[in-house]
């Protein structure tokens, strides 16, 4: 009798392990492909509706890459924010809300360290939001450092780690350890990983995005750099619009600058 209720028990965990997977997975599809496509209210109903999934009893692993795909989700939304011109107090709370939702992927699997990247992602973009706020400032890079360096420690080829990490050392003077050319520098680490199988997962519930994002901070870095490199920017910027044509960022952002930089 113990017998066949144990594998009663592990059969019926099964199924609901691969029928909380069949419903998961098609969300986190969408949710990237909302992203590409700046669609910030999709973003955030996904987000709700990747939350209203409840993991098999004790699946810790599901459960935190669920809270990763909604935390990204809203984290894109503030990214989208941005792009868009959306007031700061909004673009604030997604991050704050996407912050939360990466805090908790963490408490069920600290060794997920891409949910580490986007907490440190978060983490920076509210600090530059709140750079008037010099407490602010001092509290939110007391929690973003360690994350870093844990995160550089465990898995420095991270491809997405490394995308967050150059995009940090761009908008960061030379002289507190950024600056365009270790920037360029991690980008191009980066971009070397993700065109392995780091930028590629068996397994779709964990991430595998990073490669058509660093091709545009190569584009947008080498449109910073004095003097431009203009036909390396553009260069970039095609090869990731080849991969995501439908990027609405790129294609109606990046890319105009792009041509009106051109001599």
């Amino acid at each position: 009798m113990i017998a066949v209720t144990f594998l009663t028990t592990s059969l019926t965990v099964g199924a609901a392990a691969q029928d909380f997977r069949g419903t998961a997975v098609p969300l986190i599809e969408r949710i990237q492909r909302a992203d590409y496509e700046g669609d910030r209210a999709v973003l955030q109903t996904l987000s709700d509706e990747l939350n209203r999934l409840k993991p098999p009893p004790g699946d810790t692993h599901f459960a935190s890459r669920i809270h990763y795909w909604s935390g990204f989700a809203l984290w894109r939304r503030a990214f989208n924010g941005f792009a868009d011109s959306i007031a700061a107090p909004e673009i604030e709370r997604d991050l704050e809300k996407a912050l939360a939702e990466f805090e908790r992927a963490i408490s069920l699997d600290a060794s997920f360290v891409d949910a580490k990247a986007g907490a440190i992602s978060c983490l920076g973009n509210l600090l530059f939001l709140r750079r008037a706020d010099a407490e602010s400032v001092k509290t939110l890079a007391s929690r973003g450092r360690p994350l870093l360096e844990q995160s550089l420690a465990a898995d420095p080829d991270n491809p997405r780690l490394l995308w967050v990490l150059g995009a940090q050392q761009l908008n960061t003077p030379p002289e507190t350890g950024g600056g365009y050319d270790k920037a360029l520098a991690t980008y191009h680490k980066g971009l070397t990983a993700a065109r392995t199988t780091r930028g590629r997962a068996s397994d779709p519930l964990e991430p595998a995005w990073g490669l058509p994002e660093l091709l545009m901070g190569l584009a947008g870095a080498s449109l910073r750099a004095t003097p431009p490199d203009v036909a390396a920017a553009e260069r970039y910027a095609k090869e990731a619009l080849t991969l995501v044509p439908y990027w609405r960022t790129l294609r109606d952002g990046l890319l105009p600058r792009i041509e009106r930089a051109k001599p």
